[in-house]
């Protein structure tokens, strides 16, 4: 049987805190945005990282990347810490890793041409000779969607979607092996947001990609994404295959997303309601024991007592819930 090839990127034990000081005069005190992730991509893989507004999906990507220092933990590329790496060496990895932002007007400059934009990538890493660069800009351009006579314009001259291509020709212009999408469509009309999904896969089998995909649209993590993370105030509290998070939640928290959200066909859920009571704890102040347990609708006095371990429910599937598994979703008194 032949050895399972290595992961492109993983990240191991991840922490980001921020500090914070609660009024004027207030004591000051870490905010925790990312709390003991541990992650593993594999090339041509797409993972998808879920979870309500302020769960630190953003800052687990940017830590990936290296645009963000974790205060605790590591991140790996193709063999390498990245906190091991500075100079020349650092640049020649970073070509590998790209960001695809959620605002495609925001993330490009409205001064400079959309092609010069996409050149500044071949140029700083010589990814063609000088003489070429205007024919790879008409490549990458075709690549995603768009004629080559669109490269003299700017910005402005194009719909959310058009940018939203154009920032992914300029990610993928350096011939990067990992792409953080971070809310790559939400800023689009729904029509569009299925073409722009449809080019990232197109781009992932073309190219063999990993891809971190961040959103809170479940739809769209279904479609695209081999394996799902959910996140709850820092921490993952589930982790699986499509099939296996949206088919058979096993996390409280999970099941309540997927019966928010929308559909044609609404599922069964155990946990019932769709909307989940209360509100996101300040991550300055969690609740001790399971994160989740303020708003769970089926916690019990011994979630208050210890962060809940992970329990694996199938190859390549865990959730951290002590109930996990167990089959018994009845509700109890709250802790």
């Amino acid at each position: 049987m032949p050895q399972e090839a290595p992961p492109l990127v993983e990240a191991r034990s991840l922490g980001r805190n921020f500090p914070a000081r609660q009024g004027l005069l207030g004591r000051r005190r870490d905010v925790w945005a990312v709390r003991d992730v541990s992650l593993a991509l594999a090339r041509g893989e797409t993972v998808g990282v879920v979870g309500e507004s302020g769960c630190g999906k953003s800052t687990l990507g940017r830590m990936m990347l290296g645009l963000d220092q974790p205060t605790t933990g590591h991140v790996v590329f193709d063999g390498r810490d990245l906190a091991d790496l500075a100079g020349g060496e650092r640049r020649r990895l970073a070509r590998r890793m790209q960001m695809v932002f959620q605002d495609p007007f925001g993330s490009l400059d409205p001064r400079r041409s959309v092609g010069a934009q996409i050149a500044d990538g071949l140029r700083i890493h010589g990814i063609v000779p000088a003489g070429k660069v205007r024919s790879e800009i008409a490549r990458l351009l075709d690549q995603v969607g768009l004629p080559a006579t669109v490269a003299s314009r700017r910005p402005h001259e194009f719909s959310g979607g058009q940018r939203q291509r154009i920032a992914v020709a300029r990610a993928i212009s350096t011939r990067p092996d990992f792409i953080v999408a971070d809310e790559p469509v939400s800023a689009l009309d729904v029509s569009i947001q299925a073409q722009v999904v449809n080019l990232l896969i197109d781009l992932r089998s073309e190219l063999d990609l990993a891809m971190l995909f961040i959103s809170h649209d479940l739809h769209v993590v279904h479609h695209l994404c081999t394996r799902i993370v959910v996140m709850y105030l820092g921490r993952i509290v589930e982790e699986g295959s499509a099939a296996q998070v949206f088919d058979s939640p096993a996390h409280p928290y999970t099941r309540a997303l997927l019966a928010a959200t929308p559909s044609l066909h609404p599922r069964k859920t155990e946990v019932g309601g769709g909307v989940l009571p209360g509100e996101l704890p300040s991550p300055a102040n969690p609740p001790s024991g399971c994160p989740f347990r303020t708003r769970c609708p089926v916690a019990e006095k011994a979630c208050a007592a210890a962060m809940p371990e992970y329990r694996q429910m199938g190859t390549g599937w865990r959730a951290a819930c002590i109930k996990a598994g167990t089959g018994n979703t009845e509700r109890r008194d709250m802790a």
